[in-house]
């Protein structure tokens, strides 16, 4: 996982002020944007006390519906899940800063449940909010972001957009990981960047949006630091064959595309639902 806020900033403090942390993206080419079909912007997205998140729909919700905010499940506010265990219908009162296209705080919203939290084959935790998107809409001009609900592909143009820093790193996907491991923790078919995405700490939970449909492929959530091997911030890649290998420097994310079928009339979590594979509890 990317690292809790409080620790950048410490690190920061403990460098000297101005200083960038050391997993900082180069001023280079490596902040330069991939060209791009559509500009992304931070319209949908929300900062949360220590992460990124984005404001969400899938594609049979209805504007009528309550919203729904995702992030990382290691952003959840009572703390990491543990290996295996899959979190449903908490109650929550958190609150999300929603920002407009320019990265400009607009409103803020709040949490009345974690519909779905998890840290098991995936890392997401899903928030319902106290209004719909309609409301968002007709108060503040913001839509949500769609979910893809099909699988992205390689080589795609994307860009992951955090609405803590009010920063975006573009880069493509560069493949995809058959079981990515941390520390206690595993996740499967792992999305891995291409280098030029030094995204951390603070962009977890942050949206992965498809440059030409911008569309929610994957959610932002850890990268390897220090070049140590399956350790808390330097996960590592496992393949078919149980074959390790490490990536220094290296950021990933974990899909998206199966979270819609979970999801029924109303934004109502339903893990039973045809092609829902989401851990259960």
């Amino acid at each position: 996982m990317k690292k809790p806020l409080g620790a950048v900033l410490f690190a920061l403090v403990m460098a000297g002020a101005g200083a960038a942390p050391a997993v900082a993206a180069p001023v280079s080419t490596e902040d330069t944007p991939a060209p791009a079909v559509r500009a992304v912007d931070f319209a949908g997205t929300v900062s949360l006390s220590n992460c990124s998140g984005s404001v969400v729909r899938f594609p049979n919700s209805a504007d009528s519906d309550p919203a729904l905010v995702m992030t990382n499940g290691h952003c959840l506010e009572t703390g990491f899940p543990a290996p295996g265990e899959v979190i449903t219908g908490q109650s929550s009162s958190r609150t999300f800063g929603l920002l407009n296209s320019s990265g400009s705080k607009v409103a803020t919203l709040r949490a009345n449940q974690v519909v779905y939290s998890t840290m098991t084959d995936t890392d997401v935790t899903i928030y319902r909010l106290t209004t719909t998107y309609a409301a968002i809409k007709s108060s503040y001009g913001i839509s949500p972001l769609t979910v893809q609900d099909t699988h992205p592909t390689a080589g795609t143009a994307i860009t992951v957009v955090s609405g803590y820093w009010k920063r975006t790193y573009a880069c493509n996907i560069d493949g995809f990981v058959y079981r990515l491991k941390e520390g206690d923790w595993t996740w499967k078919d792992s999305v891995r960047y291409t280098s030029a995405c030094q995204t951390i700490g603070g962009t977890s939970g942050s949206p992965v949006i498809d440059n030409a449909t911008g569309k929610v492929v994957a959610v932002n959530n850890t990268g390897n630091e220090d070049g140590e091997r399956c350790t808390e911030n330097n996960p590592c890649e496992v393949d078919e064959n149980g074959n390790v290998t490490v990536h220094h420097l290296i950021n990933y994310a974990e899909e998206t595309y199966q979270i819609p079928a979970c999801f029924g009339a109303g934004n109502k979590l339903d893990l039973n639902a045809s092609g829902c594979v989401l851990p259960k509890p």
